[in-house]
């Protein structure tokens, strides 16, 4: 490891050793300096330094005498294991009256936005009803690590080490031929686009597409990130509410641009756009002429019987931009997804992703194209259908049981479900009770634009073992039984 560089002024008010002292003592209070590395020896530092050895002499032995290093016979200067980290003066800087006026340079902030905050460390819970997390138990790794070994053969990695713009072909084919026709999209290669994850594939398409202060048409309650993502151009956000049969179409979408929807499972209240309604929104895209975001973000986790088409599928003039992703099939770390759309977007999108990132990480994709090719992404989604549909059950009974009439099922499957607690509930306290005890759910408020309930929370269920789910459910109610008493 190189040693730390130091910046020396000579004109900022302190010697040159206390410089020394106090940048050397800092990088050691902070671990920037290993224990078992050694300190450059006196003459080395203070040829590095430009200074004389009699300087660094000085610096070493003040700090041997205040315990902060040790010598060792015949190897030099460490770090001493037992210093005690304690403040240290800030290293010399020239005071100035000319600060950066931050609100001129950010005329937008999107760490101030309302955001979805995971739990950290969610592992720790012994009910994480958190949704979208990865579950270990059911990833073949074995399988994986034999891709990811494949991936860097010397034939392999001459296929994808060099800096190119062009997708993997082979997972491009096998989105073309083995992904989209499960949802009755038939799609060519080049409108096929690689994407890091929905969320990339999304702000492409709104950067692309909407104009400052254009219109964009989001279900409410809805997912906050595109809400975010909608707000940054900056487009005027237009909340829809829903029904039973999904987002409902009528006069509030009229000129709007684009219209985002998750039809096949909508986020967060797990509804199911029925059929006559996809159709009346196309119908309504085309008397409008608006583009509508397709968002299948769990097009793989179907298990209660035969779904119904993608959105895109019954598109005849390419109005339905289709968002996947592989992010609840594989792992939400994996960052990647893939859009498709009509030739001159995804041609456009194509550029705007070169702008940005040039292309999502091309061993990563030759990866997921190996695990598709052999077999092993059917072995997965088949093994995790199982897996989901045992505990949608289990969640199911549970939920009747100790909450009844507080959700319906999703029909579409999926990994979570919707919960609609007592008026008097607000689940944020719930959430913060419920945390106490080893749960973890996530309050409903948030995924509002306006008008937001305070009694609703969503409980993911594809990271708490299925023998855990009705205990898990139990004492979740016990809290909302007795919220009244808090």
């Amino acid at each position: 490891m190189p040693f730390p560089l130091f910046h020396l002024e000579p004109d900022c008010g302190q010697s040159l050793q206390q410089q020394i002292h106090s940048q050397l003592s800092s990088a050691i209070m902070n671990g920037i300096i290993p224990l078992e590395m050694p300190l450059p020896s006196s003459r080395k530092l203070a040829s590095r330094l430009s200074v004389s050895r009699n300087t660094v002499i000085r610096v070493y032995e003040r700090l041997l005498g205040d315990g902060v290093i040790v010598s060792r016979e015949r190897s030099g200067y460490y770090v001493n294991p037992e210093y005690r980290r304690q403040p240290l003066p800030e290293p010399c800087t020239n005071p100035s009256d000319d600060q950066v006026n931050w609100d001129r340079f950010l005329p937008v902030r999107p760490s101030e936005q309302r955001n979805i905050v995971k739990q950290r460390h969610w592992q720790r819970y012994t009910w994480p009803f958190v949704y979208g997390q990865f579950d270990p138990q059911s990833f073949p790794i074995q399988q994986w690590r034999e891709c990811c070994r494949d991936s860097v053969s010397e034939a392999a990695v001459g296929n994808w080490a060099s800096d190119q713009l062009l997708d993997d072909p082979m997972l491009i084919e096998h989105i073309q031929t083995h992904i989209l026709p499960r949802r009755g999209i038939w799609a060519r290669p080049e409108q096929i686009l690689i994407t890091c994850g929905a969320q990339h594939a999304i702000s492409l398409t709104t950067q692309l597409v909407l104009r400052p202060g254009g219109r964009f048409a989001i279900e409410d309650p809805n997912y906050v990130d595109v809400r975010n993502i909608a707000a940054m151009r900056p487009a005027e956000v237009i909340p829809i509410p829903l029904d039973s049969e999904g987002l409902i179409v009528d006069e509030r979408l009229a000129g709007v641009d684009c219209v985002y929807v998750t039809p096949s499972h909508q986020f967060p209240t797990t509804v199911t756009m029925s059929l006559a309604r996809r159709k009346q929104l196309l119908t309504r895209a085309a008397e409008d002429d608006f583009l509508i975001i397709e968002d299948d973000y769990e097009a793989e986790s179907n298990f209660t019987g035969t779904p119904c088409p993608a959105l895109k599928s019954i598109d005849n003039a390419g109005r339905v931009v289709y968002v996947g992703s592989f992010s609840k099939t594989l792992a939400p770390g994996l960052r990647l997804g893939y859009m498709v759309a009509d030739e001159t977007l995804i041609r456009e999108a194509h550029a705007m992703r070169r702008l940005m990132l040039r292309h999502a990480p091309m061993n990563n994709q030759r990866t997921v194209a190996l695990f598709i090719a052999r077999g092993y992404f059917d072995q997965l989604v088949n093994k995790q259908a199982l897996i989901y549909k045992e505990r949608w059950q289990l969640m199911q009974d549970a939920l009747h049981k100790y909450l009844p009439d507080s959700t319906n099922p999703p029909t579409f499957g999926g990994s979570s479900y919707w919960v609609e607690g007592p008026r008097h509930l607000d689940s944020r306290v719930l959430a913060d009770k419920a945390r106490a005890q080893s749960i973890l759910i996530e309050p409903g408020e948030i995924y509002y634009c306006q008008q937001a309930p305070r009694n609703c929370f969503k409980l993911g269920y594809s990271s708490v073992p299925s023998d855990r789910i009705d205990s898990g459910i139990a004492q979740l109610a016990e809290l909302v039984h007795s919220y009244a008493r808090w």
